[in-house]
């Protein structure tokens, strides 16, 4: 496996120390070796919104929690870059409707890297063959 991505899903269950899959534990173990964890800015705007509209409870301020969570050793920030942006819009076949999905996507897309998720709408466009995908 190379480099990984991880969903919001994923980082609320792993900064939550919630169970995860073997395989995608596995998955992590190996790309922190190489340094290929990856989370997108995007997430923050995400968990945030969770947390404003109630649906998420955090053990602190999103702020701190996200930034106390993307400075655990070995993860990295992905690029949130524009070219990304516009191409959450030009997906191919039935990509998810959720914006943040799109831009998970793309980010995956564009960075050649798995996206660690639950989300079986990810994980479906996966399986079609759009984005790669490992089941946590």
């Amino acid at each position: 496996m190379s480099g990984l991505l991880l969903d919001t899903c994923a980082v609320i269950w792993l900064g939550q120390q919630a169970r995860i899959s073997r395989l995608a534990r596995e998955a992590i173990l190996e790309a922190l070796e190489d340094d290929a964890v990856f989370v997108s800015p995007f997430t923050a705007w995400e968990l945030s919104l969770l947390v404003a509209r109630g649906r998420l409870a955090l053990s602190t301020d999103v702020r701190a929690w996200f930034a106390q969570f993307a400075g655990q050793s070995g993860l990295r920030m992905a690029d949130l870059s524009t070219n990304i942006l516009i191409e959450s819009n030009r997906l191919p076949g039935q990509p998810p409707a959720d914006p943040a999905d799109r831009i998970i996507i793309s980010t995956a897309r564009a960075m050649n890297l798995a996206v660690v998720t639950r989300d079986s709408r990810i994980l479906d466009y996966g399986a079609a063959g759009h984005v790669r995908e490992v089941a946590c």
